[in-house]
Order: structure tokens, then C-alpha cells, then sequence
């Protein structure tokens, strides 16, 4: 089946040159800085503007040394940066009602998000991914996929370190670029009415809720905008329990694309990371490679040969017989049952706890007393809150730093036990991100003698 590409409306870098562009958000994940080098590479006239300071921001400021042009106004916002300018660019995580935001809009200037950009100016097809669990392996798988069949394939969206936008000028006419899309860069989608012609959509479960409390439904309405602009000759892959929510939105909006839903992975079908919640991922994969045109024994091999993402249930290292997997990204309690179930029927040593997302913990407090050997609990807001089963007994541990975990984990672990680093909550607080918890875990574990 072949798919259509959005057609540029003019060369991009007649689109940015000369433009003022508020970039609101640097971060510390790369793709801000890299979307600010980008558009300073294209001419346009810069403010990047952060509510984290400048020593906080170093890592990222050190990228954009060599752009004297930039202006700075770190450390807060100011409403004069959101006027007389062509262009706001949002991040991802900017506030659901931004007052700097909505002075944008009541002043008429346009704001748009790296990835919904991209996508207005590729001269190639692109494939979107989202979902609140699973888009990070779907997307690479489909993008494996795509490059094992010998297309010439790009990957982007919320990748570590890729900005979106930086991507363009490496896109030629006819390479496919896959995008995995979290809700906020779908809102950028949203402001600019546009959806990949080809979408999957994984699932729908409980997250930011400290993001959506206000406005709970707005989480799936963000979501949905990966297809609802969708022409008919758009395709979505969708998972099952969402098609329902799915049908009912696409109706109200007259969505006139198709809708696949995508059947089990055949037993025969061998992956190379483990899980149930893995196959399908794997199935929806799958199907949007079948759409893409790829290959049944290409996406077979692929599948094969797969071996998982860093931060996903991801294998460490085994010491004295004792086996460690990294599971930084699950952020979710949701996320934290599937490695659990993953496992099983091993019963792991789960290193959990954190930064509050608000998010119902009750379905994983019910499992943990079957399902772990043991719980060391890392400090943080969304720990303080657990409300432990009297069935866990001395079960649970709580220690004050990650090292401090870990060595709580390994005393007591025998040969064949597993320890499993599967927090359940964000990271904010004691780490930068997920990113950075993940690989101090990775330290100080590949450390141990």
C-alpha cells in the first residue's frame, strides 16, 4: 500500500530566515538545543527562553556557544517575548494553559512544536507513533523494519537527543521519517490540523495526571490528533481496547481515514525482548509494516533480531549469579505490572518509588505481594503516598539514594534471583529525568565488583 507525504508549501529556509522566533523550553534532552542550532543555521533571529537557569542548563547552552546571535532569557518567561515576534516554538512539558501561550494566541502569532514543523516542510512520507506505553519500541521497531527492507528511513519525534526539525535537511524526497509522539508534541499537531498519513496509536492508560488534572479527557483529545486530520486515504493502526474511544472521536470529527486493528502475534513469530505487553507492541508494528509495504520474512527476522530499547526491561548484567535489568522508563504504575508480568514467574527484587505523577496505584500495590520477593524504595513525593497491603510484611525497604538501593537489593539476593529496577514514578527530584536515573543505575551497577 502506498502512502502520500505532506508537499511542502516552500523551501524551509526561506521560511526561517529572517523570522523571530521565541523558543519557549531548552531543556536538557538535546532536542531543544538542537531545534534552536537548527533555526539559527536557517537565519532566523533567536530569544530561547527557560525557566531553568543558566548553570542548569549548561549542558545545553555549551551546544549553541558558537550562535552569538541568540538572546537568553533564562531563569523565568517574560510576556514581551511572546510579542512582536512571527513564531512561537513550544516544547514538549510547557503547561496545559500557559499564560505565555494563550498572550500568543491573544496576539495572533503562531505557535508550533518541532515535530508538527517537520512535518508541514518533509518532502517525505512519515509514519507517527504514540500511546502512553509502548511507542518507543514500536517506533523502532517499524523503523528496524523499514531499513532491514532497504528503505532509506529516518527516526525522530521524541527520541533522546534528535531534534525533529534538525532532521530536514538529511530528508530526501521519498524517505520515509518514523516519529514517536508523545501527547504534547501532538498538540503541535493539533494547532497545525495535520496527522501523519499513517499513524499507530498503542493504548490508552493512566498518566499525567499532573499534567491533565484540570481536563483529564484532554490526554486522549492531545493523542488523537495523530489522525484525526487524516485524509481517507490516511491509515491508523490502533490497539484493540482503545478502538472503541477510537470510533467515537473519529465520528464526531468525520474522520474518513481506515482503521486496522491488528490480530496476536503468530506463536511462530519469535521477538527478541520478553512480555506479553512486547508481542503487542510487536503486532502493532507489524501491521503498520505490512501498510508500509515490508516484507513478511523481513518483518519475521527483524522481529527475531530485536533485542529491546536502553531503559525498557533492558538485561544489565548477571553477578554471582543474580540477574539486573534496567526499567528507568517505566514511569507509570502500569508500566511497573508489565515488567512484573514480564518476569514471571520469577519473583524479582524490585527497586521502585518517586516523584508523584498522581496517577491510581492500586492495581500495582495489589500484585506486589505475589509478584516481588522484595521492595527497596528510593525516596520521593509519589513513595511518601504509598499505602502498603499489611500482606508485605518486611517486604519493603526504604533507602535514601540509588546506591543505597542497589546494595539493599543485592544483600539477601541468591544465585537465580532477579533484581529489577522498574520505579513506577517519575524521576524529578533526585534525577534530571528518567534518562539520568537510568544511567546512574547503569554506573553504579556495571561498577560492582
Amino acid at each position: 500500500m502506498g502512502i502520500v507525504s505532506f508537499m511542502p508549501e516552500r523551501d524551509y529556509k526561506s521560511f526561517f530566515k529572517g523570522k523571530r522566533i521565541t523558543v519557549m523550553g531548552l531543556g536538557l534532552l538535546g532536542r531543544g538545543a538542537g531545534d534552536a542550532e537548527f533555526l539559527a543555521k536557517c537565519g532566523a533571529i533567536l530569544t530561547v527562553t527557560d525557566l531553568k537557569s543558566e548553570k542548569e542548563l549548561r549542558p545545553s547552552l555549551a551546544k549553541l556557544k558558537k550562535y552569538k546571535g541568540i538572546r537568553y532569557v533564562l531563569g523565568k518567561h517574560d510576556l514581551a517575548d511572546f510579542h512582536d515576534v512571527d513564531l512561537i516554538l513550544k516544547n514538549a512539558g510547557v503547561p496545559l494553559h500557559s499564560p505565555y501561550i494563550a498572550e500568543a494566541h491573544a496576539q495572533g502569532i503562531p505557535v508550533a512544536m518541532s515535530a508538527s514543523l517537520f512535518a508541514r516542510f518533509s518532502p517525505g512520507p512519515i509514519v507517527g507513533v504514540t500511546g502512553t506505553r509502548g511507542k518507543s519500541t514500536i517506533t523502532h521497531l517499524i523503523y528496524e523494519m523499514l531499513r532491514a527492507a532497504g528503505r532509506k528511513v529516518h527516526l525522530g519525534g521524541n527520541v533522546r537527543g534528535v531534534s525533529t526539525l534538525g532532521l530536514l535537511p538529511k530528508v530526501k524526497p521519498g524517505d520515509i521519517t518514523v516519529l514517536e509522539l508523545d501527547s504534547w508534541q501532538l498538540q503541535g499537531f493539533g494547532e497545525a490540523k495535520i496527522s501523519p498519513p499513517v499513524a499507530v496509536f498503542s493504548n490508552l492508560l493512566d498518566d499525567h495526571r499532573n499534567y491533565y488534572k484540570s481536563d483529564p479527557e484532554q490526554y486522549f483529545k492531545d493523542k488523537a490528533q495523530i489522525f484525526l486530520h487524516q485524509d481517507k486515504s490516511g491509515v491508523l493502526v490502533a490497539g484493540r481496547e482503545i478502538a472503541k474511544k477510537i470510533r467515537a472521536i473519529a465520528k464526531e470529527h468525520g474522520w474518513k481515514g481506515k482503521l486496522l486493528l491488528p490480530k496476536d502475534l503468530p506463536p511462530a513469530f519469535t521477538l527478541g525482548v520478553p512480555g506479553e505487553h512486547n508481542r503487542e507492541n510487536a503486532a502493532l508494528a507489524v501491521e503498520a509494516a505490512r501498510v508500509l509495504g515490508v516484507s513478511e520474512p523481513v518483518i519475521r527476522e527483524t522481529l527475531a533480531n530485536f533485542i529491546g530499547l536502553p531503559g525498557r526491561l533492558e538485561f544489565v548484567r548477571e553477578l554471582r549469579g543474580v540477574k539486573i535489568y534496567n526499567d528507568t522508563n517505566a514511569t507509570t504504575p502500569d508500566a511497573t505490572r508489565a515488567a512484573l508480568a514480564a518476569l514471571a514467574p520469577v519473583k524479582p527484587i524490585l527497586i521502585m518509588g518517586g516523584a508523584d505523577k498522581e496517577l491510581d496505584m492500586k492495581k500495582l500495590l495489589a500484585v506486589l505481594p505475589k509478584h516481588t520477593k522484595k521492595i527497596v524504595l528510593l525516596p520521593g513525593t509519589g513513595t511518601d503516598k504509598l499505602a502498603f497491603p499489611p500482606s508485605l510484611g518486611r517486604k519493603t525497604v526504604r533507602v535514601t539514594n540509588l546506591a543505597g538501593a542497589i546494595r539493599e537489593a543485592l544483600d539477601g539476593a541468591e544465585k537465580g534471583d532477579v533484581i529489577l529496577f522498574s520505579p513506577a514514578f517519575a524521576s524529578f527530584g533526585m534525577f534530571q529525568n528518567e534518562y539520568d536515573r537510568g544511567e546512574r543505575f547503569l554506573r553504579l551497577v556495571r561498577a560492582l565488583k
